[in-house]
């Protein structure tokens, strides 16, 4: 579900984006008030999508504390289990890393 959120709102980043550099590349070539209307448009082009790359920021963010919050509270209640399960991975990814290593 976050994939598809962070998905979206990287589309929509683009998207954006892109709107914005139409209507700059548009600007430049024309005068006035045309040109001025067309400059403010892309510049709330550009504050929308960096609005949306700052909630996008956001959400990451909590879900990282989220995250973090609840490994901290499996550690804390079970902290043998924890130190097996870090043993494990160590010992799986040494022998990974041994295993490339004597093949070159």
């Amino acid at each position: 579900m976050q994939a598809n959120k962070f998905k979206t709102a990287r589309t929509d980043v683009q998207s954006l984006l892109q709107q914005a550099q139409d209507m700059f590349a548009e600007a430049a070539s024309a005068t006035g008030k045309k040109a001025d209307d067309l400059r403010a448009g892309a510049q709330d082009l550009l504050e929308q999508a960096l609005n949306t790359a700052q909630d996008a920021q956001a959400a990451v963010v909590e879900t990282g504390r989220q995250i973090v919050t609840s490994t901290d509270d499996y550690v804390q209640s079970n902290p043998w289990r924890a130190i097996a399960i870090g043993t494990g991975i160590g010992l799986l990814v040494g022998l990974a890393v041994g295993r490339s290593a004597d093949r070159y």
